[in-house]
């Protein structure tokens, strides 16, 4: 079945190992998906199943193998992640539910290695861990929600890529009822509240391109040269440099490391990533008035 949009990811905003290992995995996998009728939801649930068992594995992080294995999972979660994308693409099966469930099976993932480590870390060192993992926890919710509104603000702009249009509040996916819902619209919140510099450009940008259309495309094109360096500096925010760090970290004997550089570190990143997005979307914006 054709799609109107690529199937792959956007190659010119995309992690180094996303592109050159992960994806070209899932891309493998994807038409074999789709031959076998296994829907995109079933491989974000398989990723998720992989995760929680990394999880369970790294509560035996003092021992080598237990901690390549946990990666090893890891990576699994990683490439059917970049599979249930490639694979709703492929097979037009794109829905609210799916983008809401991608969502909650990575911070499953997470939470899941994130519980396991703290629990063996607690045992060691004493119950003062969870607060720092915690913390790290809600630190890396925030980030992640930043960086994927970057990247789906790119493919929206930049490509005119419906299935990124921007969520709001006032739809239905944000009134439904029951868990799915809250979930729902605490995410968009948080990606809202971290980007939230940027709310009156993309008002701006999106009444430049509704009311001339024929300049449209070379808005589009100058946007994607002005924004795809900075989108591809936002990826260090991305959970591929998590897993690896969380890997290294493991390996070494102190996890705990890892969680106070994500704690301290990652959100010094995400400032200083914040206010250099300001300033380009201010740059922005001025060039568009200058060439209308």
């Amino acid at each position: 079945m054709k799609t109107t949009e690529p199937v792959k990811r956007t190659s010119e905003i995309e992690e180094v190992t996303n592109l050159y290992v992960i994806h070209p995995i899932s891309s493998w996998l994807t038409p074999r998906f789709a031959a076998l009728g296994i829907p995109p939801n079933a491989v974000s649930l398989a990723g998720m199943a992989f995760g929680i068992a990394a999880g369970v594995a790294y509560t035996h992080y003092q021992t080598l193998a237990w901690t390549v294995a946990a990666f090893v999972l890891m990576i699994a979660w990683h490439v059917m992640d970049g599979a249930d994308g490639q694979l709703a693409r492929l097979t037009n099966a794109q829905s609210e539910t799916g983008k809401i469930l991608d969502g909650i099976c990575d911070y499953v993932t997470f939470i899941a290695v994130y519980v396991g480590l703290a629990m063996t870390l607690a045992a060691e060192q004493g119950g003062w861990v969870w607060i720092v993992i915690v913390a790290a926890g809600v630190a890396h919710a925030v980030q992640s929600a930043a960086y994927e509104m970057q990247r789906q603000c790119y493919n929206f702009w930049g490509w005119g890529r419906k299935s990124a249009e921007l969520a709001k509040l006032d739809t239905p996916a944000a009134h439904r009822p029951g868990v799915l819902g809250a979930l729902y619209r605490l995410y968009l919140r948080l990606q809202y509240l971290t980007t939230g510099v940027t709310v009156g450009f993309h008002d701006e940008l999106a009444r430049a391109l509704a009311t001339d259309a024929a300049r449209a495309p070379k808005i589009r094109e100058a946007y994607r040269t002005a924004f795809a360096p900075a989108v591809r500096c936002w990826s260090i925010l991305s959970a591929n440099y998590r897993t690896l760090g969380i890997f290294i970290a493991a390996a070494a004997g102190r996890p705990l490391l890892y969680f106070w550089f994500e704690l301290v570190g990652f959100s010094l990143i995400l400032a200083v990533l914040l206010s250099r997005q300001a300033a380009r979307s201010a740059r922005f914006l001025t060039s568009l008035r200058q060439a209308a």
